[in-house]
């Protein structure tokens, strides 16, 4: 079983360059939860800033490192302002995530393998116990129990 990492097949530049753009903009934890909020339904700016306590200002610099990831779509209609998440590059990141996976894959078979082989060293062979005839068995507390007779 080989377990060195190799890198998969080259990424095209261009490729490339979008994905650190995309991986960037999904580094902080709000720009993350700005999509979140928006899987499944287009939102306003104003809705979008509601539940995080910066200003509408720092949720429209958030949107924009969004915008230019690909990752938003931002519709102005005169002032009002409405997005709505795309979701191809968060689909080419999970690709390119993916690839790796056979080498977690690797690492994990290999560990299950090796606690295998550790539960079964460490299980103590028991030799079955047979009760003595005529020997009064005994119950919780260490008391004996006695036939009426």
């Amino acid at each position: 079983m080989k377990t060195g990492l190799r890198l998969a097949e080259e990424v095209p530049a261009g490729e490339e360059s979008r994905l650190d753009t995309v991986f960037a903009a999904l580094s902080d934890p709000v720009r993350r939860a700005i999509l979140m909020r928006l899987d499944g339904s287009d939102l306003l700016v104003s809705e979008l800033a509601a539940p995080f306590d910066i200003s509408l200002q720092a949720v429209s610099r958030h949107i924009q490192v969004l915008v230019r990831a690909g990752l938003i779509e931002q519709h102005r209609t005169g002032r009002i302002s409405r997005c709505s998440l795309v979701a191809g590059p968060i689909y080419s990141a999970a690709v390119w995530i993916n690839r790796y996976s056979k080498y977690w894959q690797e690492q994990f078979d290999l560990l299950a393998m090796v606690l295998d082989d550790v539960g079964r060293k460490s299980k103590p062979k028991r030799e079955p116990t047979r009760r003595a005839r005529g020997r009064p068995s005994t119950r919780a507390g260490g008391r004996a129990r006695s036939k009426l007779t």
